[in-house]
């Protein structure tokens, strides 16, 4: 077993939010990505144009809320929920409460 303490872990930082990827893995053309997001109040994820990439995205929120949007639907997704969001998706998450939302993803493909 490999464990890791998160706040160790280096982040990948800009105005908007702090990433850590905890675990990376890559067998048979398949790559499992683990990690933790805080996307900060106030603040849009990606900061311009939308997120898509080749793996499927599972979230779990830890802490606050986002509201996100698929093909212009809005969903608001909140502390003790999780989303599914399929490879080649393009969507954004934006933070408008008052307190960081954090989440964990896992991204497989």
């Amino acid at each position: 077993m490999m464990v890791v303490d998160i706040h160790e872990t280096a982040a990948q930082e800009n105005r908007a939010f702090s990433l850590r990827t905890l675990f990376e893995e890559e067998k048979q053309d398949i790559t499992v990505k683990v990690g933790t997001v805080t996307i900060h109040p106030g603040e849009r994820v990606p900061l311009a144009g939308v997120s898509n990439h080749e793996e499927n995205e599972y979230s779990v929120i830890v802490k606050g809320s986002i509201l996100t949007e698929i093909k212009d639907e809005q969903t608001r997704v909140s502390a003790g929920q999780a989303t599914f969001i399929p490879a080649g998706e393009e969507h954004i998450a934006f933070n408008d409460g008052s307190e960081a939302c954090e989440l964990v993803f896992v991204l497989v493909g």
